[in-house]
């Protein structure tokens, strides 16, 4: 693939080539984004698919009868429209919506800036009024957004006949029972597409999980969490929310939205398990933009085709750098783009500088390139490997850094835990380096600070913070930006002797530099597999699960 190219103009990405990285407090470059094609379980536009023309509404119109007006997904209504003109055709609408999310994408970073919806009517049917004015049409409800839904007798773009019907929201959970340990799936329907509709707040045995939205997935939303806690009944709850509940809904603007509640049964406590990481399927991106990669400093003369094979992996892998047609000789340095920073000087005026990191260098004699390298041990998400002569960018490539759990060893290279250690509180300079990660352990008293550890984090606000979960509650969170990548959250052994799960989420950064109608920011985004604006941009955050053992 070429990418002599990368579609930034060269005023934007000579920020970098200047190596002070200002923060955007404003939306540069806002992008509406379009849903990858690889998303699982999105329902077709509704009924038969058919944007219907645009249509006036009178003030005064006839109204549908349409029985049952509250539903569900699958249920079987009537519509009647009585009143009209006798052996008329007239044209059944239904109203829909189309969401999405906002982000800010940049040569030096990736910004979150809200949602984005839009309203429209599609066909249901077409049908002609009897010789009293009147019809019947049964059907079902459609699997579509919750919320009320317009429903429209129309004839010459002029709608004749109003109703509607309100699609309430309804939970299912699989499977009913199992130990400690069980991946529960989660469906839950009929939630919106505009702010006050769309999310909804999971919780277990009254303790916040995290939020769900279905933007790209047509009001249903999926995700699965593990069963904790002590051998019997625990309980689901989905409720109304922006981010958290929203406690008086039969006063709020939406009076009828519900809540769902179900049970699950823990069996018993198998024990500690291996803790795992899940990625979000590789979807195409549908925003071409890489963060670090732009035209500064790059030859125009240059016809160089470079490949990295693979163009994806964790920090330690190794990729191979293949070029072909570099226009120059002589000996060529191999650089690895990155920054380093925080966002909390964002207030100051620079949040980051430009870091390029050497990974090596090659002597070009017939314009081709064929070398492994190493990802270095630092940001996770998009890099640019470059081919350098002097400061002359001959090619460059991009290569995605997936966050992962650090190994941890014993002195002869043997693997101990998967992340987790007792904390260190010695104080020294050598704890300080580690994040004051200790011994590698999975068990613990009730009441010792423990630490997990991971690898590979970003910078940008898709990807540089997790949301950190002890036994399906949300506790807080982690950034590793400051640290280059490199993880370590502190937490308290506790909830009595047992197995206990730590689960590591996404989450939408919102604070610094912050943004005007930027909602689910800083808790977990638990349906971040198929409803997370990181997924338009070929990012694959994933969710971790932990699991310690209290003994006393």
């Amino acid at each position: 693939m070429n990418i002599k190219r990368s579609g930034f103009s060269v005023a934007a990405a000579a920020i970098l080539a200047l190596g002070m990285v200002a923060p955007a407090h404003a939306a540069d470059n806002p992008v509406k984004l379009v849903a990858p094609k690889e998303l699982p379980g999105v329902p077709a536009i509704p009924f038969t698919g058919i944007k219907a023309q645009n249509f006036s509404t009178p003030s005064t119109m006839v109204n549908l009868d349409i029985t049952p007006s509250l539903v569900v997904i699958g249920d079987a209504i009537t519509i009647t429209g009585k009143g009209m003109e006798a052996n008329t055709p007239v044209t059944l609408t239904w109203s829909t919506h189309d969401a999405t999310w906002v982000t800010d994408v940049q040569p030096n970073t990736v910004n979150y800036m809200g949602t984005s919806y839009i309203k429209y009517n599609v066909v249901i049917a077409t049908l002609t009024t009897d010789a009293l004015g009147g019809f019947v049409y049964k059907t079902k409800v459609p699997s579509d957004f919750g919320g009320v839904h317009d429903i429209y007798a129309v004839n010459n773009d002029i709608a004749l006949a109003h109703g509607g019907v309100q699609v309430a929201r309804t939970l299912k959970i699989s499977p009913k029972s199992g130990p400690i340990g069980t991946p529960i799936t989660i469906e839950y329907t009929g939630l919106g597409p505009t702010l006050y509709a769309a999310g909804s707040a999971v919780y277990y045995d009254g303790k916040y999980t995290g939020s769900m939205q279905a933007r790209w997935t047509r009001g249903t939303a999926k995700t699965t969490i593990l069963a904790t806690g002590a051998v019997g009944n625990h309980y689901i709850q989905t409720n109304e929310a922006i981010s958290f509940s929203y406690l008086n809904v039969m006063q709020s603007p939406v009076p009828f939205a519900n809540s769902e509640m179900a049970s699950f049964k823990v069996t018993k406590d198998p024990g500690i398990f291996t803790p795992t990481v899940k990625y979000p399927a590789l979807m195409t991106p549908t925003v071409s933009q890489r963060t670090t990669l732009s035209d500064a400093g790059l030859d125009p003369a240059t016809k160089a085709v470079m490949s990295l094979t693979p163009d994806r992996g964790i920090v330690g892998s190794k990729t191979t750098i293949k070029v072909s047609g570099i226009p120059t000789k002589g000996v060529h340095t191999l650089v690895w783009s990155t920054v380093t920073g925080n966002r909390v000087n964002c207030t100051s005026g620079t949040c980051w500088v430009y870091n390029p990191i050497p990974l090596g260098t090659v002597d070009v004699t017939d314009g081709t390139i064929e070398k492994e390298v190493t990802i270095p041990d630092h940001l996770g998400g998009y890099h640019v490997v470059q081919v350098k002569l002097g400061d002359v960018i001959e090619a460059q490539q991009v290569f995605y850094v997936k966050e992962s759990i650090q190994p941890l060893l014993d002195k002869s290279g043997k693997v101990l835990t998967m992340g987790v250690a007792k904390a260190d509180l010695s104080g020294s300079a050598e704890a300080f380096a580690r994040g004051g990660q200790g011994t590698p352990t999975y068990t613990f008293k009730e009441g010792e600070e423990f630490t997990i550890s991971l690898k590979g984090v970003g910078w940008t606000q898709m990807d540089n913070t997790l949301a950190v979960s002890y036994d399906n509650s949300y506790v807080g969170y982690g950034c590793g930006f400051n640290s280059n990548g490199y993880l370590v959250v502190h937490l308290k052994a506790m909830g009595g002797v047992g197995t206990h799960i730590i689960t590591m989420r996404p989450l939408l950064y919102t604070q610094q530099p912050s943004f005007a109608n930027t909602p689910y920011g800083m808790v977990p985004i638990l349906t971040s597999e198929s409803d997370l604006p990181g997924l338009a941009l070929g990012y694959q955050i994933p969710t971790f699960n932990f699991a310690i053992k209290i003994v006393k």
